[in-house]
C-alpha cells in the first residue's frame, strides 16, 4: 500500500459530496484517484449493472450537475467538459467497485476510500450535530427564560384594586 499513502485522506475528504442527502464521490474523481479514465470506470459499471442498485449508485440531473459545476467549478460541456451527468457512489458503491476494477491500486484506493468515508462521516457529523444541540439549546434556553418571566409574573401579589363604596355616604350629592 505504500503508492497511495501519498494520498492525503483530506483530499479524499474533499471529493466527498453530500448529494440527495447521501454522501458520495463521483465517477470522474473515483477514476482519477484509480488513474483510469472516467469512460473506463463507467464501461466496468455498466458490465456489472446489477451490483449498483440505486443505494450504491445514482446518476445525478442536469440541476444537480449544474449545482455542482457552480461550486467545483468544473468545465462546462460546450468547452470539453462532461456531455452527460456523472454518477455518483455512495459508500456502499466504493467498496463495490473494488469488485468490479480489479488492480492492486483500485483495491487498496478503494480501502481508503471507504476509511476517509468513516472519517468525513464522523468528524463533519459530529460537528454538525454539535452545532445543532448548541443551537437547539439556545433557543431552548430564551424559551426558557420567558416561561421563567411569566411564571414569576403569576406568583407576584395581585394589585389592591381600589375598593368602592356600595351606597351612599351622609352628605353627598346624586
Amino acid at each position: 500500500m505504500a503508492s497511495l499513502e501519498i494520498i492525503p485522506i483530506e483530499t479524499i475528504e474533499d471529493k466527498i459530496f453530500l448529494i440527495r442527502g447521501c454522501k458520495v464521490m463521483l465517477d470522474s474523481d473515483l477514476a482519477k484517484l484509480d488513474q483510469v479514465p472516467t469512460k473506463r470506470l463507467n464501461e466496468a459499471v455498466r458490465r456489472n449493472r446489477s451490483r449498483f442498485p440505486q443505494d450504491f449508485m445514482f446518476q445525478l440531473d442536469v440541476e444537480e450537475m449544474g449545482n455542482l459545476r457552480s461550486q467545483s467549478a468544473t468545465s462546462s460541456s460546450g468547452h470539453g467538459g462532461r456531455r452527460r451527468p456523472p454518477y455518483a457512489f455512495t459508500e456502499h458503491g466504493v467498496a463495490m467497485l473494488s469488485s468490479v476494477l480489479t488492480s492492486e491500486r483500485a483495491v487498496e484506493l478503494n480501502i481508503l476510500i471507504i476509511r476517509a468515508f468513516v472519517r468525513f462521516i464522523t468528524h463533519k457529523d459530529l460537528a454538525r450535530k454539535l452545532e445543532d444541540v448548541e443551537r437547539t439549546q439556545l433557543e431552548h434556553g430564551a424559551h426558557i427564560e420567558q416561561i421563567y418571566g411569566y411564571i414569576q409574573r403569576l406568583l407576584e401579589p395581585a394589585p389592591e384594586a381600589s375598593k368602592r363604596r356600595i351606597g351612599f355616604a351622609a352628605g353627598e350629592e346624586r
